[in-house]
C-alpha cells in the first residue's frame, strides 16, 4: 500500500467522523414541517418493553410456518400433491385449491387439540388465572401429545442420540427441539408411503395402455393421451376425493 493510499484512507476516516459526530449531535429531526425531538429513555423498562415488542413481532412472523410444521398439514399437502401428479395433471386442481383443502382438513384433524388449548390455556390466561409461562406450557401439552402419537421411535431416537440425550424417564423430559424435527421427518415418510400406494393403480393403467398400443403397432401415439382419460374415469368411479380424505383423516392417531 502506497503512502498516497494511506493518506487518502486517513482523510476519508476523518471526514466520516466529522459528519457522524454532527449527525449524533442532533437531538431533533424535522419531518413534514414538524420538529421531532429524540431523547434517551428515562428508565431501562422502556428498552425492555421495546425489545419484548420486537421479539413478539418476530415470533408472530414465524408462527404460521411453525404451526404448519407442528400439525397434520405437512402430510396432507404432500399426499394431495401426489394425487395430482399421479393423475398426470399439472395445474388442476390449482395449488391454491390444494392448500385450501389441506388447511380445512388440518383444522378438522386438529380441532380436538385446539379445543383443549382454548379451554386449558387460552381462556385461563385471558381471565388472568395463570401467567404467560404457565399458559404456554399448557398450550404445548396437547400439541406435544399429538406429535408423539405420530412420531416414530426410530426418528425420535435419532435426534436424541445426536444431542446425547439418554436416561429419559418419561416423554415430558424430551425437549421440543428434539420432538419437532422427529415429528416432521416421520410425517414426510408417512406421506411418501401413502403417495407410493396412490401411484400404483395409475402406473398400472399407464403400463396397460402402453403395452396395448405397442401390440397394435401404434408406437407413434403417446400413451399419455390414451391413459389420461382412463385415470380420470377410474378416480371418479371409486370416488377418489372421498376415499383419500377419509384415509388421511383416519390415518392420524
Amino acid at each position: 500500500m502506497t503512502k498516497r493510499t494511506v493518506n487518502l484512507l486517513i482523510l476519508i476516516f476523518i471526514i466520516s467522523m466529522i459528519f457522524s459526530s454532527g449527525v449524533y449531535a442532533q437531538s431533533g429531526v424535522s419531518l413534514f414541517g414538524k420538529n421531532i425531538k429524540i431523547e434517551d429513555g428515562g428508565t431501562p423498562q422502556d428498552y425492555v418493553s421495546s425489545i419484548k415488542l420486537l421479539l413478539l413481532l418476530t415470533v408472530l412472523s414465524l408462527a404460521p410456518s411453525i404451526l404448519i410444521m407442528m400439525t397434520s398439514f405437512t402430510r396432507i399437502i404432500i399426499i394431495l400433491s401426489f394425487i395430482r401428479n399421479a393423475l398426470g395433471l399439472q395445474q388442476t386442481p390449482p395449488s391454491q385449491v390444494l392448500i385450501g383443502l389441506a388447511l380445512c382438513l388440518t383444522m378438522f384433524v386438529m380441532a380436538p387439540v385446539g379445543k383443549q388449548i382454548n379451554s386449558e390455556a387460552l381462556q385461563p390466561f385471558l381471565k388472568e388465572e395463570i401467567n404467560q409461562e404457565e399458559a404456554l406450557k399448557k398450550a404445548m401439552a396437547p400439541v406435544r401429545e399429538f406429535m408423539f402419537k405420530q412420531t416414530r421411535d426410530k426418528d425420535l431416537s435419532l435426534f436424541m442420540n445426536i444431542k446425547n440425550i439418554s436416561n429419559v424417564k418419561n416423554l415430558d423430559a424430551i425437549p421440543n427441539y428434539v420432538l419437532i424435527p422427529a415429528f416432521i421427518i416421520s410425517e414426510l415418510k408417512t406421506a411418501f408411503q401413502i403417495g407410493f400406494i396412490i401411484y400404483v393403480p395409475f402406473l398400472v393403467i399407464d403400463m396397460i395402455v402402453s403395452s396395448t398400443l405397442m401390440s397394435m403397432g401404434m408406437m407413434m401415439l403417446p400413451p399419455v393421451i390414451i391413459s389420461f382419460p382412463f385415470k380420470i374415469l377410474l378416480f371418479i368411479l371409486v370416488d377418489g376425493w372421498n376415499l383419500i380424505s377419509k384415509a388421511m383423516v383416519l390415518g392420524f392417531k
